[in-house]
């Protein structure tokens, strides 16, 4: 950490000969010089020019500079500390959202296997009831991928990670108001209960597709289980990872025969347990 040292201005934002009459003059931020590390490719340092307020610090991270104030300063190396972080509740609510939605927030968690049929049930699932007025919104495991998570791998932790953060954004969704259908496999109990503990009672929907893997295989629609049986995907979910189904999920879907019920079919199976729990009813 390196600590700025200014020189103060002689002027200010505002000047009486403007002609308007502004109250008193407010101080233009001090402005001041700071000598950076030297890089790898010269033997000077470098001179950056940054703005920061009275008692700042500046902080440099691969040769960038950042102005801090004293205050965030402080939360930065306090961080994690509950006692610096303070919930700001605001005047409108989650109730107020849910009357002007006239539905109920909650989380529809799709999990099963590759090929289950999870993204074809939440794709369904969104347009039966945008059909009825209600509005959702759609986490799928690889569409979150390609922005929110696009930084985690498919190791342990990280598969972890990936869930954790789809269920934090899920319940700020279900705070909101909407119906938020996650469409992931999730393959470990932990994960997916750690993701339930996070809503109210009720507010958290399992849907298992328990479709067997010589369905899922059969399908195949990405052609992941080729790839994973000639061992050229590792740690693939049903064939060296393991997936753990639900034991008290809220809906199972199960296949009919060699072949799943139709999306519609299953929508409505879904939207039956939401009208008779509340949630399209404000």
């Amino acid at each position: 950490m390196v600590t700025l040292n200014t020189v103060p201005p002689s002027i200010s934002c505002c000047s009486s000969s403007s002609g308007f009459d502004t109250g008193p003059s407010v101080p233009v931020p001090k402005v001041g010089f700071v000598k950076l590390p030297r890089s790898n490719g010269g033997n000077h340092a470098r001179l950056s020019l940054v703005q920061a307020t009275e008692e700042s610090t500046v902080a440099t991270t691969n040769g960038r500079v950042a102005a801090v104030s004293g205050e965030n300063a402080h939360q930065m190396a306090t961080k994690g500390k509950p006692g610096n972080i303070v919930w700001h509740k605001s005047s409108v609510d989650k109730v107020h959202r849910q009357e002007l939605l006239q539905q109920k927030g909650c989380v529809i968690w799709i999990t099963g296997l590759s090929g289950s049929g999870k993204s074809t049930l939440a794709c369904a699932l969104c347009h039966a009831l945008y059909s009825k007025g209600k509005l959702t919104y759609i986490l799928d495991g690889d569409n979150v991928r390609h922005g929110l998570n696009r930084d985690l791998t498919f190791k342990a932790e990280d598969r972890a990670e990936n869930i954790r953060r789809i269920g934090e954004v899920a319940k700020l969704f279900v705070d909101a108001g909407i119906i938020c259908i996650v469409s992931v496999i999730s393959p470990y109990r932990r994960d997916r209960d750690a993701c339930r503990t996070l809503l109210p009672d009720g507010d958290f929907i399992e849907v298992f597709m328990d479709v067997p893997i010589e369905i899922c295989e059969a399908r195949d629609p990405k052609g992941l289980y080729k790839l994973a049986r000639a061992g050229k995907i590792k740690g693939f979910t049903g064939i060296d990872d393991p997936y753990e189904p639900p034991l008290n999920c809220e809906l199972a879907l199960p296949p009919k025969g060699y072949s799943c019920a139709s999306p519609c079919e299953m929508a409505e199976t879904v939207i039956s347990y939401l009208e008779e729990k509340g949630y399209l009813h404000a």
